[in-house]
């Protein structure tokens, strides 16, 4: 239950279109709603800035169905990640103001569009990171971030990066994705004064090991300013680069104000 649905329920019932049974019907669900399989958290976005994110792998359509419903009646903005089209087409159903992004295999509503502020840079090595790297680019733009992309300018080729050396001065976070050994974020975080969120990903040859190399490498990184998430988490890089770049746009407001 966002912060918009609560004022507008509180509004409805002030000025008499509803009755205190209603109010008090639609605030039981509080703080979440059980479904036996599942446990709405209707509070998330209320504490949080953004409702409740649903993960598709390993739930029936049926089971996200009724979880989407449910976030769907008391929410303006949705994310479900690791999706497929199939799921989106079933949804699409329920709602068709619904929308697909395929190769960020996520599938989002955003009836009520948030400012976009600050700057997040998406940088990934190749190719073959785009998919995680929308992800994350796709989820800090709902998250209310202004996104900027740079894909392709991996170390086998530095010079291209170095081709958008005032994008990265200008960022105020960098989420850096890459896959094989995973040296792009320790790169791109010697040029950069931000903070660095690193994504490994399973992107590479055997001795990859299924992005267990970019892994360590990005753990083991001598540029200070790097922090990483799980292999091939691009929802969890976006995430964590908006909730930096909103407190650093905050900040900037509140030296403004002084």
């Amino acid at each position: 239950m966002d912060e918009h649905y609560l004022k507008e329920l509180l509004l409805r019932f002030k000025e008499g279109r509803l009755t205190l049974e209603k109010v008090l019907q639609q605030l039981k669900d509080l703080p979440f709603e059980d479904l036996g399989y599942a446990k709405i958290d209707h509070h998330r976005a209320l504490r949080k800035g953004f409702p409740e994110v649903v993960y598709c792998p390993g739930k029936t359509i049926e089971q996200i169905k009724t979880i989407f419903s449910s976030l769907n009646e008391k929410n303006k903005n949705i994310l479900l990640t690791r999706a497929s089209k199939s799921i989106y087409t079933e949804l699409k159903k329920i709602d068709p103001q619904l929308q697909f992004n395929a190769q960020a295999k996520i599938i989002y509503i955003e009836k009520k569009p948030r400012i976009k502020v600050g700057k997040v840079l998406i940088i990934c090595g190749g190719t073959a990171d785009i998919p995680i790297a929308e992800e994350a680019a796709l989820t800090a733009e709902l998250m209310g971030a202004n996104v900027e992309r740079i894909f392709d300018v991996g170390v086998a080729g530095i010079h291209r990066l170095l081709n958008y050396k005032e994008q990265i001065f200008e960022a105020n976070v960098i989420v850096a994705i890459a896959g094989m050994e995973g040296a792009l974020a320790s790169v791109i975080a010697g040029l950069a004064a931000c903070p660095i969120i690193a994504i490994p990903t399973s992107v590479g040859y055997g001795a990859n090991f299924h992005g267990i190399s970019a892994l360590l490498t990005m753990l083991n990184s001598c540029a200070p300013n790097v922090a990483v998430v799980n292999i091939d988490n691009g929802f969890g890089g976006g995430l964590m680069a908006a909730l930096i770049n909103k407190q650093r746009e905050q900040l900037i407001e509140k030296q403004k104000k002084e």
